[in-house]
């Protein structure tokens, strides 16, 4: 287990990332990803879930052509242990970034799935819910969502084959997939805004 704390995590996070898009993105994952370790059973990695969702797009803002292959030298910089190193690179598994090189590193581990599952459908849900009149997921529900996630040209540039293949890789329902990251967003939302004042 990487033994990096979420202060320090959050620091590395800025000192890469300044576009307040990026960080909210950054702050709903690592909300997410401790929901998904609760709901799971693994309560007590709830943290270390947390961190990785935290730092999983730490090249994004100022790499995005080499994304998850900038990350292992930033974060290796920084001290940050292999285990985390992996869970960051193997969430844009198959993924072919804009260099040209496709990432060949799988996820693993049940909480690798689960990110790779659910980065992308963050944003499509958050996409979704700003279009609400309450800008809100706390009186979103599943048919609407569904809705939305079934009209290609809404959100198109959140990967719906992505999340998919994550649902596959877990070996749930898109459903429960679905149903699972809107009510953890809906639990963290008041947190992440606070957060971002």
């Amino acid at each position: 287990m990487g033994h990096i704390t979420r202060d320090e995590a959050l620091a590395l996070l800025k000192k890469y990332n300044k576009d307040p898009f990026h960080i909210q993105h950054a702050l709903t994952v690592e909300a997410v990803m401790k929901w998904f370790a609760k709901e799971l059973g693994y309560g007590d990695e709830a943290e270390y879930w947390g961190v990785v969702g935290l730092l999983h797009d730490i090249d994004f803002e100022l790499y995005p052509e080499e994304h998850c292959l900038k990350a292992p030298e930033l974060l290796r910089e920084a001290g940050v242990s292999e285990d985390i190193i992996h869970s960051v690179v193997s969430h844009a598994y198959g993924v072919t970034v804009g260099c040209g090189v496709t990432n060949d590193v799988a996820p693993e581990h049940e909480m690798e799935k689960v990110l790779f599952a659910v980065d992308e459908l963050t944003g499509l849900i958050w996409a979704a819910a700003l279009m609400r009149p309450s800008k809100s997921t706390k009186d979103m529900e599943l048919k609407s969502l569904k809705k939305k996630y079934k009209t290609k040209s809404f959100a198109a540039g959140c990967s719906r084959e992505i999340i998919e293949r994550g649902a596959n890789q877990l070996g749930w329902e898109l459903d429960k997939l679905l149903d699972m990251t809107l009510q953890a967003m809906a639990a963290s939302e008041d947190i992440i805004k606070e957060q971002m004042e």
